[in-house]
């Protein structure tokens, strides 16, 4: 059985989701305790995903006399990566928990850094995972954004997307992610035949999904208690907003895109909440 059949008990409560809007969309709440925002849960919620987020299948096969060393070693990639200390992880990770527990997916190739020709460090897509309808392997290929403000998180993730959609780029990253494709993947040759440079690009959009996930803080979210019709009211205003900058920008018309939102009651509570714990992980 697939290391990636285990995963985290849910945390999350999805408060929405329709395929029926442009773009269609999931917005998601980590919920509330004695009236309060369950920071504290979500930090540990995103503990419990760093191992299937950051190691490869191979490493995720844990006993109890190795569980914490590989415990560490996910903290310690976290740690050092370029995107940590912009807490960029943290939306990456919140999208990752998002796809692999609400829709399904499974990481098919681990996160790459590569330089350009002008030696700057750039990134691959924040999520490279795979799910299995019955028309055949989809590719989901995503963008997180860890903002304060969720409008201008949604236009960095435009900004990010209309980058990554240019051919070269995507020429570029099927190069990249191809020969990393893992072979214990269910229907392996058909991941990699789609990354082949031999493969049009119309084939990789026509069987590629990409999410987008928004994390920021949210005004429903401070002035709430509890989910309720007001809160969930509140949160749809709110994300409305956000669906808005995606629809507007063109990309929904180009490619298949899902937005996905997790509100927070404080950014920087996160964050610091998140440091914390992984700072406790790592020498």
């Amino acid at each position: 059985m697939s290391s990636y059949a285990s995963k985290p008990k849910r945390l999350l409560t999805q408060i929405s989701y329709t395929t029926q809007t442009v773009p269609a969309a999931g917005s998601y709440c980590a919920g509330f305790e004695l009236t309060v925002w369950r920071c504290n849960a979500l930090a540990d919620h995103l503990i419990e995903w760093i191992a299937d987020y950051a190691l490869h299948e191979d490493e995720l096969r844990v006993h109890h006399g190795n569980m914490y060393v590989r415990l560490r070693e996910a903290a310690a990639r976290i740690y050092t990566s370029t995107e940590y200390t912009k807490r960029g992880e943290i939306g990456e990770i919140v999208l990752h928990a998002i796809c692999r527990d609400f829709f399904g997916t499974t990481p098919f190739a681990p996160r790459v850094f590569y330089l350009t020709s002008s030696n700057d460090v750039v990134k691959s897509f924040d999520l490279v995972h795979v799910r299995y309808p019955e028309s055949g392997p989809e590719l989901w290929l995503g963008e997180a954004k860890f903002f304060t403000d969720g409008v201008e998180g949604a236009r960095a993730a435009v900004r990010s997307l209309n980058s990554h959609l240019d051919q070269g780029f995507l020429r570029r990253e099927k190069l990249i992610l191809g020969p990393q494709v893992s072979r214990s993947v269910p229907r392996y040759q058909e991941i990699r035949d789609l990354l082949s440079d031999q493969t049009s690009l119309d084939e990789l959009f026509r069987t590629a999904i990409f999410p987008v996930g928004i994390v920021c803080e949210s005004a429903a979210v401070a002035t709430t208690a509890s989910i309720c019709t007001q809160y969930t009211s509140a949160l749809e205003a709110e994300f409305a907003q956000l669906s808005q900058v995606i629809a507007a920008s063109g990309l929904p018309q180009r490619v298949r895109l899902v937005l996905l939102h997790l509100p927070l009651g404080s950014k920087q509570e996160l964050a610091d909440k998140f440091d914390a714990r992984l700072r406790g992980l790592t020498p």
